[in-house]
């Protein structure tokens, strides 16, 4: 995989940087979404880093970045990300974007320190549907269940059979682009078998739940000119409605959108050159 590898230690975790560009060029900081990795974006870091160092984090519990012992707490993605800005640029805002989870990320530090983000880009992102207080209490209960029996990692004989797999998930995918996506999703192990580069605890029904409203007061202190960049073949358009994405979008003062017209949800590997061309435009 292309780019630049840094690691930084971050609130008690070791955190893995994909990098791009020159050190010198204006700074841009992408979040990847949930189960991918920096490693995915190569294609649109390579051509985002003709003209600004773009710096990829790994999430923790993905990529080459720890895995914390208790779990995965949403809001610890949002201190991660602004523990790093404060290593890479405490003084100038800087411009930033996210994929789907990672979308959720940047939106939300964006509106709670709005003076830390000059341009937004949100990529196919904001689509989780609210949880309403009745939920509470299966949810709750089954993740209890869970920490009683912990989700084992699944591995693979050969990254051309975890490609399969990819393909599966993505049929769009030529074998070269699925076998592409495997080697940024999985790792040899010491017995030779190709593990994923995630976190199995990631899969956790955690007991907190999404409440939108909560969101939408986040959203509205957001000052940057913001990018909905969309995917027209995601799988995730129809998952709120119209009046909902409506209603969410409108929290934000200055946005506009683009669509990748056939790209699914992971348009940043499915449709790289017009994903990185719609950014440069933007940023």
């Amino acid at each position: 995989m292309s780019g630049e590898s840094l690691y930084l230690r971050l609130r008690g975790l070791r955190f893995h940087l994909r990098c791009w560009g020159a050190e010198e060029a204006p700074l841009l900081v992408y979040c990847h979404g949930w189960l991918d990795t920096t490693a995915t974006f190569a294609d649109v870091g390579e051509r985002l880093g003709q003209r600004f160092r773009v710096v990829a984090l790994d999430q923790r519990g993905y990529g080459y970045s720890e895995w914390p012992v208790d779990g995965y707490w949403f809001p610890d993605y949002v201190a991660d990300l602004e523990t790093l800005l404060d290593r890479l640029s405490p003084e100038q805002p800087v411009r930033l974007a996210g994929h789907s989870m990672g979308g959720q990320v940047a939106s939300l530090y964006a509106g709670l320190r709005p003076a830390r983000v000059s341009k937004l880009a949100v990529l196919d992102s904001l689509f989780l549907p609210d949880m309403p207080a009745g939920s509470a209490p299966r949810r709750f209960n089954r993740w209890l269940d869970q920490l009683k029996a912990p989700e084992r990692g699944k591995t693979y004989a050969s990254f051309e059979e975890l490609a399969a797999r990819v393909r599966k998930q993505h049929p769009q995918l030529s074998e070269e682009r699925a076998l592409f996506v495997a080697r940024g999703w999985g790792a040899a192990g010491s017995d030779g078998r190709i593990r994923l580069l995630a976190d199995p605890k990631h899969r956790l029904d955690m007991p907190s739940l999404y409440r939108n409203a909560e969101s939408m007061e986040i959203w509205k202190g957001i000052t940057a000119p913001t990018l909905f960049l969309d995917a027209g073949a995601s799988a995730f358009v129809k998952v709120i409605s119209p009046e909902e994405k409506a209603a969410r979008r409108a929290c934000f003062r200055d946005q506009r959108e683009a669509v990748i017209a056939d790209a699914g949800h992971m348009l940043h590997f499915d449709a790289p050159e017009a994903t990185a061309q719609a950014l440069l435009d933007f940023f």
